[in-house]
């Protein structure tokens, strides 16, 4: 990559030049950065526009689905043209016409843990745009375990909630040691979800991602982030991490696969 941006970078990036302490040397920071977003739906695709629009210079986008009608409530990078597509395909193409500096790699597989490990190979951070807690675990738990920051954000109804997990401090099993009941709060399957909101929550996320690979600012990684859209009401809970935790603690996992994670994602030896 060149030492200097050319005269298009410089004009398509100037109102974050224009921010004190943002200079060249930062724009070519997020020019150089890796992040994978998982999932491309409602939280991906706002935490995938941001993170493009602000010059991510390669963004890994992991989703095996296909645009549905009902995504296109909330799913932003998809259109009417793109229903029967693959996701990951409409979303590329959202972003090349969006930002030319922005390489896509696209990545339509399920999220396992044979897949998981090589999906994160590489990158600088991981969003958490996913809407089922065994890939969110397994997501986490190998993030954790490859050093690579894993930035939550889960959306149901009116309410949302987001927090950047990084390494040294608590991570997903920390807040979350296994998954709710099914009756509790439903995962994979259809919900109620306010349309605005995921596009809340992913920003926030984009933000905090943003935030980490250039070094700048307080990343929220010691706190869970709450968002009630009902009341416009944001809360924050600070979170320590726990010596027990099964991924985190000292006696945690050492590879995904050396576990067996059960109906309810707990890992049992």
């Amino acid at each position: 990559m060149s030492d200097s941006l050319d005269s298009r970078q410089l004009d398509r990036y100037s109102r974050q030049l224009m921010i004190d302490g943002f200079d060249e040397s930062d724009q070519r920071t997020l020019l150089s950065s890796r992040v994978l977003v998982v999932g491309a739906g409602g939280l991906g695709s706002a935490a995938i526009q941001y993170l493009a629009a602000a010059g991510v210079g390669t963004i890994g986008i992991v989703d095996e689905g296909r645009v549905k009608r009902s995504n296109l409530q909330r799913q932003i990078v998809h259109g009417v043209d793109d229903i029967g597509e693959p996701k990951v395909d409409s979303a590329a193409r959202f972003v090349d016409a969006l930002n030319p500096d922005v390489t896509v790699e696209k990545h339509p597989v399920r999220v396992t843990s044979e897949t998981v490990e090589s999906l994160l190979e590489g990158y600088d951070a991981v969003v958490d745009a996913l809407d089922n807690f065994p890939a969110r675990f397994l997501v986490n738990d190998a993030a954790r375990l490859a050093g690579i920051p894993f930035v939550h954000g889960a959306v149901y109804g009116f309410e949302g909630q987001m927090m950047a997990f990084r390494p040294g401090g608590p991570c997903y099993r920390c807040l979350l040691p296994a998954a709710p009941d099914d009756d509790a709060i439903p995962s994979g399957e259809p919900m109620g979800i306010f349309p605005t909101l995921p596009g809340t929550i992913g920003c926030l996320q984009a933000t905090e991602t943003l935030k980490h690979c250039l070094e700048v600012g307080e990343v929220l990684d010691d706190r869970l982030l709450r968002y009630d859209a009902s009341d416009a009401t944001f809360t924050r809970t600070p979170l320590e991490r726990r010596p027990e935790c099964p991924v985190c603690g000292p006696d945690g996992i050492t590879a995904v696969d050396d576990v067996d994670y059960d109906d309810r994602c707990r890992i049992s030896e």
